[in-house]
């Protein structure tokens, strides 16, 4: 029987939950809003708040108005002087916001093209939209590459060292696969995965491996990967195990096109199911699959189970994020910090 994570501490918010960051030290970074009466807002934007939360004790250290608001896409981080950086739409179009850490002073404001995914790193910012990729510097927001599609269209990214990962789907059979940036210049790299797959619902990449949660495992194994990977799955189908649906699949973050699988599990749900129930993240050479209330942790480079916890309340999560062994739970106007097995 799964036990439940110790949670170290909780807090009830006075504004909703939106997006948060948890670094490996020092404080948390809370997005949040305000539902506006009866639920109706002028503009297609609701103003945001940012905060800073002490990681040891959830009290907040400050709290301020943000640029950003509540819509379409978020990203946050922090820049290499450890200044807070938020991406998002404000009433004015999107826009990417520095802050001080320590005291929530507003240090810069810039205007950038809507996106839907974004994210944070020391040195740079990615944003994903249906038609471009591009990377801003995180000192000052100037752009340092673009590219564009010509007809795919792109869905989320991940990035690790010197390789962006960009999921995408060709236009005529719709189907997705991903290919490979150069994080610097931004040069493509070439197609990583073919675009066979029916969704890739997840990506996540780290210093050994990159992980991606897929529909249909055996549309994203090469043909050298299906050969390697023929004996287990065959193994699994005698066992009575389901070898459709939802499928954990982990590949060499530095290899090539083609490799075959580090490993592969099937996490029981087919595509019938809430898919949105199945979410990942991957921290300090750990994979945590999220689905309902359970949190299970995985090796990353082997696919090893390392042990599982039941969360109150994660299934009904805004958001998550895990680093050095702790998790962070948003939920509506609550966020909650536990430890997981690491």
């Amino acid at each position: 029987m799964t036990r439940t994570a110790k949670r170290r501490w909780s807090r009830e918010l006075d504004t909703e939950v939106d997006g948060l960051c948890l670094p490996a030290s020092g404080p948390i970074l809370l997005h949040g809003y305000e539902e506006p009466a009866a639920g109706k807002w002028a503009d297609d934007v609701i103003p945001g708040k940012m905060g800073a939360i002490d990681r040891n004790t959830g009290e907040t250290i400050w709290s301020s108005p943000c640029e950003v608001g509540y819509g379409r896409g978020f990203g946050a981080g922090f820049g290499r002087v450890h200044n807070a950086v938020v991406l998002g739409p404000g009433t004015q179009g999107h826009r990417a916001v520095r802050m001080d850490i320590n005291s929530g002073e507003l240090l810069m404001v810039e205007n950038i093209p809507a996106f839907d995914q974004a994210l944070v790193f020391d040195d740079m910012c990615i944003c994903v939209m249906p038609d471009r990729v591009i990377a801003y510097s995180t000192d000052d927001f100037s752009e340092r590459w673009c590219h564009s599609a010509k007809k795919e269209r792109f869905h989320m990214i991940a990035r690790y060292g010197n390789r962006v990962y960009v999921v995408f789907s060709d236009p005529s059979s719709k189907k997705q696969g991903v290919f490979l940036l150069d994080s610097e210049c931004g040069d493509h790299q070439g197609v990583w995965i073919d675009p066979a797959v029916p969704v890739i619902h997840g990506l996540v990449a780290g210093p050994h491996a990159v992980v991606l949660l897929v529909e249909e495992l055996i549309t994203a194994l090469s043909h050298e990967g299906l050969v390697s990977a023929a004996v287990a799955l065959g193994d699994l189908e005698e066992a009575g195990h389901e070898t459709s649906g939802l499928a954990l699949l982990a590949l060499r973050s530095d290899g090539d096109a083609g490799q075959p699988p580090l490993w592969f599990d099937f996490v029981g749900s087919s595509p019938d199911d809430e898919i949105a129930d199945v979410t990942i993240r991957s921290d300090s050479g750990k994979l945590y699959v999220g689905r309902g209330a359970h949190c299970h942790v995985r090796d990353t480079l082997t696919g090893r189970a390392l042990g599982a916890v039941t969360i109150p309340g994660f299934d009904e999560h805004i958001a998550w994020s895990v680093s050095e062994g702790a998790l962070l739970l948003g939920e509506e106007t609550r966020i909650s910090m536990y430890e997981v097995p690491i």
